[in-house]
């Protein structure tokens, strides 16, 4: 069973828990199991308020508000800062989740850590993979975390602890992409249930 789908939503809060709803709908139709379901709805939440907070210039959003998303674009090849973009691929075992903006995209400056060690202790595999396309060591790492009772800057954090493989980059020219994966279980006589 493979299936997709793709958003484009308004830099509103109001867009998150539309995104989270659509996809738990998903998941369920398909039969995947509840707690897969939840991680993944709560890893999608955090990438989607990140994206409405940090996507765009705040004025390009709430202009299109008001005007409608034939006004709210930034003039380059048809991205419209006032909104993103959620895309969910459910292929085989695997969903993998990405949203994307046009934002400033993370700093180069951001601090950062290694991606951390999957079990067994050894290090992460440095051949390309469908999380790190390009293979590029800079690909593999993750954001530092915030302190535990920061006001914020704990989404980051928190999707990498819910997804099995995460990869926060820029798009050319201008935004950040945030996606994220997660190996698939499946209720008991799920109907889409990979075969």
């Amino acid at each position: 069973m493979s299936m997709w789908w793709s958003l484009h939503l308004r830099r509103e809060a109001a867009s998150v828990p539309l995104a989270r709803r659509f996809l738990l709908g998903t998941m369920e139709t398909a039969g995947v199991d509840p707690d897969i379901s939840y991680d993944l709805s709560v890893a999608l939440s955090e990438a989607c308020a990140n994206a409405v907070e940090h996507g765009g210039d705040r004025r390009d959003a709430e202009g299109a508000q008001d005007a409608g998303p034939a006004s709210a674009g930034d003039g380059r090849s048809g991205h419209a800062s006032g909104q993103y973009r959620v895309t969910a691929y459910l292929d085989g075992e695997k969903c993998r989740i990405e949203v994307a903006d046009s934002g400033p995209g993370f700093s180069a400056r951001r601090t950062l850590r290694p991606a951390a060690e999957p079990s067994g202790g050894c290090p992460p595999d440095p051949q390309p993979s469908a999380a790190h396309p390009s293979g590029d060591p800079s690909h593999a790492r993750t954001a530092a975390h915030p302190a535990a009772m920061a006001e914020s800057g704990r989404g980051l954090g928190l999707i990498e602890e819910l997804a099995d493989h995460v990869h926060f980059g820029n798009r050319p020219g201008r935004g950040a992409v945030v996606s994220f994966d997660k190996v698939l279980k499946w209720r008991e006589g799920a109907l889409l249930m990979v075969s």
